[in-house]
């Protein structure tokens, strides 16, 4: 008792003492940012954006408590020796338990307040990130903004789909190189049942199959009633072309329920999960708990009796969705046992000569207070994909905190130099409002298959297949990042940032640019993209790259002027108003203008010199604007009211008219944009 006492009062002294650590650095002005080394607050030179810290005993006990550290700590901080408390705190907060995560929040939010005082904030926002995932109290909107503006340089800012295709759209006209727009393929009627639902894709390469789940009704045991079964089925493809499902055998589906399919490279080793159905429990005697995983071996051209994975993978609450690493020996799966961190968590579990390794957590990177389930591991590359509702962010609802009422997305961990990546959404081309989850992906990283619904009918999934974008593509890890600047003034411009694959043509979800003008994008090394960047403030930008390796492209674009421009290719002929071709890559820019900002709109104004007949000159300058407004309507389809042209003839001279150069700059063409009013 008295040790638990100890602890809550140090942890109310380090409530106290973090948030007057917030406010001090706020108002610190001359510190110098710099790194600081695991433990050593001078010796860091180097940046890691993939560090984590090394929580040594997730697996081991489920909370851990040390009174003589928290009094050192405690000592430590009342002496303001923050650069001794930093190793000490850390190797506490290393110790952690499970239950230390949700229990002890102010710890990990100490830690990264000193990680953040001493300079390393790439540790420190990876300590925020999960109190973010694992926080329980009121405190989590306060937590996110203190997040966000250490990560301002690093947020993504998605373009609204619907919006950014509607772009795209109105552009058909001028583009000859568009982005693709890919769309949900329901896999047909052979495939899926139009009053059932089916779901839990499995894709097996070799044998170009699909393994899923299938929920029918039968008569339950007593006949007097239907009750809801699941089965496994199978589906295959032939020259493009998905054949009649059929069930898997009898061996595998039985009276209780039978889903969440995995196979084995060889297409001999099937894995699944199996649960109670109260009725007919004898078929699933040897179960544990409401859902196990099974195995069933395919030998003499039969499969063998399902065998539990017993006690040392399986629980006696629900254990699900297996799937095997690309080697093969190590298993990861969902379950919602007791001593996760949230609803249910991800596990796995690896082979060894006697069998399955006790179940490990996969920690506190993947799993949150919410929901980890659906785990895949693709077949050919270190890439971890799973859906959740508990990491930060999540297209099923992008401003709340409230964990309760968000939906599952797909995201997506690379190991390098044996570690895990910090998980990533696999964006908004996948994700939406709905719930993602349930998935495949096919070897090549071709398509994702995955269960949806339709509008009309919420209740019944079907299986779709959808062309895998380049955010969930298993080599899509090299950075491309960039700028773009006002060249006068030096300021960042507001805009859209669109990436087209040239090479492969997989689809990018478009961005805003963040901020401070930058963005980023990992893409696929070595092929050939095109970037473009629009924006109310600046002449559409676009430029070709090959990618080779990480890459950052600066780039600087002249700002528009919204009072009066004019091009210098813009002279006419004396007497003529006819577009000459000179003028064309100019007047261009102002097509593209008008189709990237469908809301604005344009004024030509033409003017003459003070030479020859004033009436002669008014009429001469009107046709030399209609002849402009003609031109950018034709070219870019521009509807004819978003364009005014004028003509002023001599009336509006700029400068008094002594010599030749004097009526040159008095002979132009002005172009004017035109906001729509605020109302």
């Amino acid at each position: 008792m008295r040790s638990h006492i100890l602890l809550i009062i140090i942890i109310t002294q380090f409530i106290f003492f973090s948030f007057q650590t917030a406010t001090a650095q706020r108002n610190k002005k001359n510190y110098t940012t710099r790194d600081i080394s695991l433990g050593n607050p001078d010796s860091l030179k180097t940046i890691d954006e993939n560090f984590s810290i090394e929580f040594k005993n997730l697996n081991k006990i489920p909370f851990y408590q040390d009174p003589k550290q928290l009094a050192l700590i405690r000592k430590l901080e009342d002496q303001k020796n923050y650069a001794a408390l930093l190793p000490v705190l850390e190797n506490y907060v290393s110790n952690f338990g499970i239950d230390n995560f949700s229990q002890n929040p102010v710890l990990l939010w100490k830690l990264a307040q000193l990680y953040e005082h001493f300079g390393s904030v790439h540790k420190a926002k990876s300590l925020y990130r999960i109190i973010l995932k694992h926080h329980r109290g009121k405190e989590l909107r306060k937590i996110l903004l203190h997040y966000d503006t250490l990560n301002t340089d690093k947020k993504e800012y998605y373009v609204p789909l619907q919006y950014y295709y509607d772009l795209v759209e109105y552009r058909k006209a001028i583009d000859t190189l568009r982005p693709p727009k890919s769309v949900f393929l329901n896999m047909g009627e052979l495939v899926n049942d139009n009053k059932f639902p089916d779901y839990g894709p499995s894709y097996h390469a070799e044998q170009d199959l699909l393994v899923f789940t299938k929920r029918k009704k039968e008569l339950s045991a007593t006949k007097l009633s239907f009750r809801e079964n699941e089965e496994l089925y199978v589906s295959k493809n032939y020259d493009g072309f998905w054949d009649e499902s059929y069930p898997f055998s009898n061996v595998i589906n039985s009276h209780c329920n039978e889903g969440s399919a995995y196979l084995s490279r060889d297409g001999k080793t099937l894995f699944f999960s199996r649960c109670i159905v109260e009725e007919y429990k004898y078929d699933c005697r040897d179960c544990m708990g409401s859902c196990d995983i099974y195995v069933s071996y395919f030998k003499d051209s039969t499969w063998t009796v399902p065998e539990n994975l017993g006690p040392q993978v399986n629980s006696v609450s629900w254990d699900s969705h297996p799937t095997l690493s690309h080697t093969e020996d190590t298993l990861y799966f969902a379950s919602d046992r007791i001593g996760g961190f949230g609803l249910s968590d991800i596990y796995y579990t690896y082979k060894t000569p006697k069998g399955w390794a006790p179940a490990q957590n996969m920690g506190p990177i993947f799993n949150t207070r919410g929901n980890e389930v659906s785990p895949f591991y693709h077949a050919a590359h270190d890439v971890f994909y799973f859906s959740s509702n508990g990491q930060l962010l999540n297209f099923g609802d992008l401003d709340s905190t409230d964990y309760s009422f968000r939906t599952m997305d797909i995201y997506k961990s690379v190991k390098k130099n044996g570690r895990w990546s910090e998980p990533k959404n696999i964006g908004p081309l996948v994700n939406g409002q709905g719930e993602e989850y349930y998935f495949t992906i096919d070897p090549k990283s071709k398509d994702l298959f995955y269960a949806k619904t339709e509008v009309i009918d919420p209740k019944n999934l079907d299986l779709y297949s959808f062309p895998l974008p380049m955010e969930a593509q298993p080599t899509a890890n090299i950075k491309f990042s960039g700028s773009l600047i006002d060249t006068t003034t030096g300021n960042p411009y507001k805009g859209i940032v669109s990436i087209i694959d040239l090479t492969n043509g997989i689809e990018v979800a478009p961005k805003f640019m963040r901020p401070d003008g930058s963005f980023e994008f990992d893409l696929i090394d070595n092929n050939d993209y095109l970037l473009v960047i629009q924006g109310e403030d600046f002449f559409r930008v676009e430029q070709k790259f090959h990618l080779d390796g990480d890459t950052t492209l600066n780039l600087h674009t002249p700002g528009l002027k919204y009072n009066k421009w004019k091009f210098a290719s813009i002279e006419f002929e004396g007497g003529s108003s006819k577009i000459l071709t000179e003028m064309g890559p100019d007047l261009d820019k102002v097509v593209n203008f008008l189709l990237d900002n469908p809301t604005l709109k344009l004024r030509i104004s033409g003017h003459t010199d003070s030479d020859g007949n004033s009436d002669l000159n008014l009429k001469l300058s009107q046709k030399r604007a209609q002849a402009i407004k003609d031109y950018i309507i034709a070219k870019g389809q521009i509807e004819p009211d978003r364009i005014e042209a004028l003509g002023f003839g001599n009336q509006k001279p700029i400068i008094e008219e002594k010599t030749d150069e004097d009526k040159r700059i008095n002979r132009r063409v002005e172009f004017e944009i035109i906001r729509p009013e605020k109302k």
